[in-house]
């Protein structure tokens, strides 16, 4: 059988994380994967620059000759079928409001315009490289959520992802229902974390580094702040893992790193709901996220 390869593309708030996919297998071609950080607040041609050494030095890397597409992740909103960012007010890309990232991507690499450039919301991507990483569960429903500069949420049922009907939450999204005060990702994400801490000691940190940091070196109320994150957590998720009747619940995103902090508040709030389900931390969130960014490309 002839190998297909595709560039898998994971986009975050703070990062790109780029490498090449063996489509067939869905597998990473090794030493492809390469990381680039960056502040995505800086203008459009400066983050595409970053963008395209990170595809670039991964391609390179690779040794591959021949790609069928690039299958991207990328946080929303976004209109992923037309490939249009509609991200504002989120403290990231904030001068991409309203560009085709599709076209951004063609003209920085110089690509025809019926080259596949594919585009899919970053948790969905996670959720679903879960979903080929373990075979199990190709049988399951899998809620996944990432965590991190924002709240991302997607709802699988054997392996096709769902963000219609009754069971799930409008578009599959959990960021924007309405919690406490304000929206859930408000609560959680890293501004989430930053803006607890900040109330309870009028400390500004920089970012969730410094507060796992604190966690670690045992200051009670950064623990206190990562333990509220898990309680609220387990509080807007409860009841759509009742409603899609969840096996599985994926925890993934850099926040998910801080798990040990977190992850029992959580368990111990989701059995108070009288909620049983497998709940699980990844361990590898890029592989996974460029995984089911592949599958987009996947025998297609």
């Amino acid at each position: 059988m002839n190998k297909e390869y595709a560039v898998g593309i994971d986009i975050g708030g703070t990062h790109i994380t780029a490498a090449i996919i063996d489509v067939t297998d869905m597998k990473v071609i090794d030493l492809s994967l390469h990381k680039e950080s960056f502040d995505s607040n800086l203008p459009v041609e400066s983050v595409m620059s970053i963008w395209e050494k990170a595809i670039r030095i991964s391609i390179e890397n690779s040794k591959v000759e021949k790609i069928k597409g690039l299958a991207i992740c990328m946080p929303g909103p976004f209109d992923y079928e037309n490939g249009v960012c509609w991200i504002k007010d989120q403290s990231k890309y904030e001068h991409f409001y309203s560009l085709n990232v599709r076209y951004l991507f063609q003209g920085t690499l110089d690509l025809s315009s019926d080259f596949p450039i594919l585009f899919e919301n970053d948790a969905v991507c996670f959720g679903k490289g879960e979903v080929f990483k373990n075979a199990d569960n190709l049988s399951k429903k899998v809620m996944a959520v990432t965590l991190g500069t924002g709240l991302g949420a997607c709802f699988i049922d054997k392996g096709v992802s769902i963000c219609s009907g009754e069971l799930v939450p409008q578009d599959g999204e959990i960021w924007n229902l309405p919690y406490k005060n304000g929206i859930a990702e408000d609560a959680v994400s890293v501004r989430g974390l930053l803006s607890r801490y900040k109330t309870l000691t009028e400390i500004n940190l920089s970012n969730g580094l410094e507060l796992y940091n604190l966690a670690v070196a045992e200051d009670e109320i950064a623990i206190k702040v990562f333990e509220e994150l898990g309680e609220n957590l387990a509080e807007i998720v409860s009841p759509w893992l009742e409603k899609f009747g969840a096996n599985s619940f994926i925890i993934g995103g850099k926040i998910a790193n801080a798990s040990e902090f977190f992850l029992a508040a959580f368990n111990r709030k989701i059995k108070e709901q009288g909620i049983e389900v497998e709940v699980s931390v990844s361990t590898d969130n890029e592989v996974a996220a460029l995984l089911g960014a592949a599958s987009l490309l996947y025998n297609s």
